[in-house]
């Protein structure tokens, strides 16, 4: 070997490199200055011979076989750093041209690094991961990944034949970044990174920030390019906030993609495009305004629905790629629907290539399991004190807002996220530093979440999937809330659930739990759901829950679907429900869309919509959903009839709705107390034949009738068929029928008037007459005394007589 060229070689690194546990390999390899010549080194495992080939010109170099593993050095004469390719021949004769992947800068500024050590560099991911690029002219992939414990990063993939010999990955100062730029990658190529570990291990992971993963079993990441959809949906974009107000209507269909609907042509699954037609045509039909999709984020295991995450920021390749799930959101948005993705920030898998022991140490979770694990569910928990994995979570859920529009991030198990002992014995948890079971990092991370998602992308909706009393999960940050836009309401659905099971008859007894949501109705911001987690398991479906046989079964689902709509709150239902499945869901199969050829489950699926359709277009349902000003109990307090009547309230009067529920299973007359003089007119009754009824409704217009009732100054009389909710709404009347109303008063007091004077004056001379009579006969009773005193007088004076003869 040239000597020179001997002396300006740095052996120890080499055989770091050599070794695989050099983690600055740049500093060697590609080329460098070096006094009058430009030294080039490289190292192709496996090659016999390595010649340089400069861009300019014809000329080319051999380079020296510096180690037989396969590093290669020239000395190039001149100072000018050049273009150059490899020209690589390996032991069978084969030639490959080769780009030299070390001649490149970081493209990961000292800002960044700060930033995303302190937990704040929001678009993290456009810097860690694989995005192609061009640099200096050339195309290729830049790869980056977090791993601070290890010894030594490679990427790997199809590009280098998996061998982690020959990308071995530059760390960035103290950041724990690796990084490396690799000439001729291209979009659609599978990588992982290899990390050998202190003590020699080496294995493999998935990129954590990968944009696209193969569909399963395969585990690679794949490089996907995401910047170039032309969205359309502009319109959407802007009116969003309006649309998503708290004041605004919102009826969500949860569905899980993959058994939405199934090819009949042997495929497994429908791509994003194919689904978007299937579901924009359904969901218009029905009048829901937002669907939300079960996790879409790339898992291995079909029955974990998504909800045990590997690529986080990979849409699933059962659907297709990363593009497709942007043309499914971007049709959405122009067919007016809006999107909530299920994100699931609380925990993931212990797969051995996703995030678990991830640099040899526990780098996204905690150490000791009785912080860092789930025992129940055989998962891990986030380290959420870690500035880099908070950071982590905090730009995946802005990834997905920003980068595939999505409205709104549900987020699943967010009472695990809060409590230490959640799921867990006493001995399996270890409290905070004030002894108690609230996990501080937890809370802290939830807040900056949505303060960050608030300030950049405010009208976005985040939802916690929260069970329990924990207080102020909507409220404002700045008030010690969490900072959610909306809690789901568990309560409501367990209390309503565990009522409607029971017989009719027995029901009754447990009024309290069909009234007492009402209690803390507005304590959060309210969404009601009948989620896919109460047709699993089990539990039956919507309609298998319900009592009876099969008439009643489908009367109690159409009155407690009418009830969920009157009811205050957001609302949600799973896919399938709506047209009376009564098989439990199963990810395997397809929502049973022929029940629709059933006219039972056609009239069910009609009422769905029209309730929808009413739900979106009465403001008394929505307007005034999160306070009291919106809700009024008419009667709640008749529990041995089975019945509630309460109002829906707008700020216009005649925006009023008064709703009858009954749940006995008997038809009830009714005397419901109105607040107002006016005309009630039934716009929905679940009892209708339309719907499945008997057709026990009322056709006739209802005049309101003037007497206190319920505590109201009106009411109106109602028929109620068994099982059935009845929607009233309220007109006033117009000045004409008030006049006639008048009118028909005044001559009614008239002709009352008229009434009593003849009734005043026939009394009066009923009265006169029976003073005469009275007066007749005391007249000639006093004769007859007169008579008879004159007769015993007489009697007298002649008896007197004939004594004073015998004198």
């Amino acid at each position: 070997m040239n000597k020179k060229l001997y002396k300006l070689m740095n052996w120890p690194e080499i055989e770091g490199i050599i070794y695989s546990e050099e983690d600055n390999p740049h500093a060697v390899l590609g080329a460098h200055v070096a006094g009058n010549s430009v030294l080039i080194q490289t190292f192709q495992p496996g090659a016999k011979s390595v010649r340089i080939q400069p861009e300019k010109g014809d000329k080319s170099y051999p380079m020296e076989l510096a180690d037989e593993a396969g590093f290669f050095a020239a000395l190039i004469p001149g100072k000018a750093l050049f273009a150059y390719d490899y020209l690589v021949e390996y032991e069978d004769g084969t030639l490959k041209k080769v780009k030299d992947a070390y001649n490149f800068k970081p493209q990961i500024t000292k800002e960044d690094t700060e930033k995303f050590n302190a937990g704040i560099h929001y678009n993290i991911y456009e810097k860690l991961g694989a995005h192609p690029m061009k640099l200096d002219g050339v195309e290729g992939v830049y790869f980056a990944v977090w791993a601070p414990n290890a010894v030594r990063v490679s990427t790997v993939g199809d590009f280098n034949g998996w061998d982690g010999r020959v990308h071995q990955m530059r760390r960035l100062w103290n950041s724990g970044i690796f990084e490396i730029f690799i000439p001729g990658v291209q979009a659609g190529d599978c990588y992982k990174f290899e990390l050998k570990v202190k003590g020699g291990l080496t294995y493999l992971k998935a990129d954590p920030y990968a944009f696209g993963q193969q569909l399963r079993p395969e585990t690679a990441s794949v490089v996907r390019e995401i910047n170039g959809f032309a969205w359309e949906d502009q319109k959407w974009m802007k009116n969003r906030k309006k649309i998503q107000a708290k004041n605004a209507p919102m009826s969500v269909l949860e569905m899980h993609l993959g058994s939405f609907a199934k090819p009949e042509d042997g495929r497994e699954f429908y791509n994003y495009r194919e689904l978007a037609t299937k579901i924009i045509d359904y969901v218009k039909k029905m009048n829901y305004t937002h669907i939300e999709l079960m996790p879409v984020m790339e898992h291995p295991f079909d029955a974990s629905w998504g909800y045990q995450v590997i690529g986080y920021y990979a849409p699933t390749a059962r659907y297709g790629s990363a593009e497709d799930f942007m043309y499914f959101m971007n049709e959405l948005h122009k067919a007016g629907i809006g999107v909530i993705l299920d994100w699931v920030p609380a925990h993931f898998p212990r797969d051995a290539y996703g995030l678990s022991n991830f640099d040899g140490t526990c780098l996204y979770e905690h150490m000791d399991p009785r912080k860092g694990s789930h025992p129940h569910w055989g998962t891990l928990i986030y380290n959420y004190g870690r500035p880099e994995v908070k950071n982590y979570l905090i730009a995946n859920a802005l990834y997905w807002i920003e980068q595939y529009h999505a409205d709104g991030i549900r987020m699943d198990a967010v009472a695990s996220m809060l409590y230490l002992d959640y799921g867990k014995n006493d001995g399996e948890w270890v409290a905070n530093i004030y002894g108690g079971n609230e996990n501080l990092e937890a809370v802290e991370f939830l807040k900056h979440l949505n303060s960050v998602v608030k300030k950049r992308e405010d009208g976005v909706l985040m939802i916690a999937e929260e069970s329990t009393a924990w207080p102020k999960v909507t409220g404002d940050v700045k008030e010690d809330g969490l900072g959610f836009d909306i809690k789901w309401n568990m309560g409501f659905m367990n209390d309503y659930l565990s009522y409607i099971k029971n017989d009719p008859y027995f029901r009754s007894g447990c009024h309290n739990n069909l009234t007492f949501s009402m209690i803390y109705a507005y304590s959060e911001n309210f969404m009601l759901v009948f989620s896919h987690d109460e047709v699993v398991h089990g539990k039956a479906t919507m309609l298998g829950k319900m009592p009876g046989g099969r008439k009643d079964q489908f009367a109690n689902l159409r009155l407690t679907f009418g009830y969920m709509i009157t009811h205050p709150g957001k609302k949600l239902l799973f896919m399938g429900q709506d047209i009376g499945e009564y098989d439990e869901w199963n990810e395997e199969r397809s929502v049973e869309w022929g029940l629709l050829e059933n006219p039972e489950h056609k009239k069910l699926n009609k009422l769905m919509s029209d309730l929808n359709k009413l739900y979106t277009t009465k403001p008394a349902l929505y307007a005034k959903d999160d306070s009291w000003e919106g809700f009024e109990w008419i009667n709640c307090i008749t529990p041995q009839q089975c019945m509630l009547s309460y109002l829906r309230k707008a700020e216009k009067p005649e925006d009023t709705l008064v709703i009858v529920a009954n749940f006995a299973n008997a038809k009830q007359d009714f005397t419901v107390g109105v607040p107002f003089e006016g005309k009630y007119k039934e716009i929905l009754n679940t009892d209708a034949k339309a719907y499945g009824g008997t057709g026990t409704v009322n056709t006739k217009e209802k005049r309101s009738i003037e007497k206190e009732w319920d505590g109201k100054p009106y009411a109106i009389e109602m028929v109620s068929a068994p099982l059935s909710l009845s929607i009233f709404a309220y007109t006033p009347y117009t000045a004409e029928e008030k006049a006639e109303i008048e009118k028909a008063k005044a001559e009614a007091i008239r002709k009352a008037k008229e009434a009593e004077e003849k009734r005043i004056a026939k009394e009066e001379a009923r009265i006169t007459a029976l003073e005469a009579k009275a007066a007749k006969e005391a007249a000639k009773k006093a004769i007859e005394e007169a008579e008879a005193k004159e007769k015993a007088a007489n009697e007298a004076a002649e008896r007197w007589k004939k004594i004073n003869a015998k004198k």
